[in-house]
């Protein structure tokens, strides 16, 4: 493998540790090693102008979301959506909380992270749901918070690159909210890929394959449900009418393929596509901009493109 120098120096401090996968920690380890090892690398928080947290109606109960307001910038401010990864078994709306920050500066937009609940506890559709909920608050709710309703992004990393795909389809086929772009960061989009990212990146020292299936695992109740197109929105019979999308990814990634392939099948129903894979890195590296030079850049990237939606620009193909 040619490791990026940066990425190379973490792993070899990983395997000087003896960092095990969180696979083979209790649910509770994993999430607490998780949420460490992500402000570890995240760097120094970003200031923003505002953050708080708000209580809203889920479809189960009260849902947390945390909303963050940029350093400057006349309102109404456009809106990011952002659901965070980890597997929809890891994370919470602490692990994105650097990667909004840098968001919401850069892209100079209100940010709404959710706090969707987690599987094995809550399994699909609990995220989809609650997810949508959110989304469907924000559009309610975005003039009160001093957001312009018909500029909302959504965007996330890894399950919430897939939980993002899902809204698109979900939005689409519901009559709304309207989607002005989305961000898809290394995204989970085919159950059942079989593909030559899923079957080379098996080192226990880096998300792996085994990783991909322990996730998968605890999110659904059965195989069945994979062939889902809110589960796998790669399977979806048609991706036309979606908005159009950024799709990062990384080379070192089980994931990686699938994330170009979607990308792909985006470009061929009509949708504005922009994809770009990094190379030297592996899953995770968005979330660690303190860290890794290529962190940085893809959070500087992500930026931008939503910049460039917000501000109605023509996004290419």
């Amino acid at each position: 493998m040619a490791f990026d120098p940066q990425f190379q120096a973490l792993y070899d401090q990983r395997a000087a540790q003896g960092v095990r996968p969180l696979y083979d920690m209790t649910l509770a380890e994993a999430r607490a090693a998780d949420l460490a090892a992500v402000q570890a690398d995240a760097g120094a928080l970003e200031p923003v102008r505002e953050v708080f947290d708000e209580s809203i109606p889920g479809p189960a109960g009260a849902l947390l979301v945390r909303v963050y307001r940029p350093e400057a910038g006349p309102g109404p401010l456009p809106v990011l959506v952002y659901f965070f990864g980890g597997g929809w078994t890891l994370g919470s709306i602490e692990t994105s909380d650097a990667i909004c920050r840098s968001l919401t500066n850069g892209a100079g937009c209100l940010t709404v992270a959710v706090g969707y609940r987690l599987a094995p506890e809550n399994k699909f559709p609990a995220a989809v749901h609650d997810c949508y909920a959110a989304l469907c608050w924000t559009a309610e709710h975005a003039a009160r918070l001093g957001g312009d309703a018909s500029r909302i992004a959504i965007g996330g990393d890894s399950a919430g690159g897939n939980l993002t795909a899902a809204m698109t389809l979900m939005a689409r086929d519901s009559g709304g909210p309207a989607i002005l772009a989305q961000l898809l960061v290394y995204p989970n989009t085919d159950y059942l890929a079989d593909t030559q990212s899923r079957r080379e990146n098996s080192d226990p020292l880096l998300f792996n394959d085994k990783s991909v299936q322990w996730y998968w695992d605890n999110y659904l109740s059965s195989p069945e449900e994979g062939a889902n197109p809110l589960v796998s929105p790669l399977r979806a019979s048609s991706l036309a009418g979606l908005p159009p999308a950024l799709v990062i990814t990384a080379e070192y990634d089980p994931l990686r393929d699938e994330g170009e392939q979607y990308a792909q099948r985006l470009r061929d129903s009509g949708v504005p596509v922009e994809s770009t894979r990094y190379p030297g890195v592996a899953h995770g590296f968005f979330a660690m901009a303190g860290a890794l030079e290529a962190g940085g850049r893809a959070l500087k990237q992500a930026a931008a493109y939503l910049r460039t939606a917000f501000a109605g620009d023509s996004i290419e193909a």
